[in-house]
């Protein structure tokens, strides 16, 4: 685990912690080629210099949160809010992640992604890369 990761992980309480263990052992398993690190002050994975999948602890739960996830189609994946295509999880438990769901939602976050690398230079338009 990259160490910086392994650092915010072990910061957190016990069951924040365990969920985001899980959470960053899945997410390297499955994206083997992706660089991660924090970014903005929590763990993402980006794909060619593209943000693709990250967590963070929130107040009341970790959320599992893909930057292009809206155009998954996925029941379980909650749409964010405004002109991103993002969308994302909350855990309050380990086993309330369903590995089988985690799993199809990597793959998808592979093939279906929209270009946040370059949404600054394009001044806020988002296009689809794949």
């Amino acid at each position: 685990m990259n160490p910086e990761i392994r650092k915010y992980n072990d910061s957190l309480p016990h069951g924040d912690r365990e969920i985001c263990d899980l959470l960053s052992r899945e997410i390297s398993k499955r994206l083997p080629d992706a660089e991660n690190k924090i970014w903005h002050r929590h763990p993402v994975w980006f794909l060619d210099g593209n943000p693709i999948v990250g967590y963070s602890k929130l107040k009341d739960s970790v959320r599992l949160m893909f930057w292009s996830g809206a155009s998954f189609d996925e029941e379980g994946l909650e749409p964010g809010t405004g002109k991103f295509r993002d969308a994302s999880a909350r855990y309050t438990r380990a086993d309330q992640v369903s590995a089988k769901d985690l799993k199809r939602w990597l793959e998808k976050s592979r093939h279906i992604q929209w270009d946040y690398k370059n949404v600054v230079k394009r001044k806020g338009e988002l296009r689809r890369l794949k």
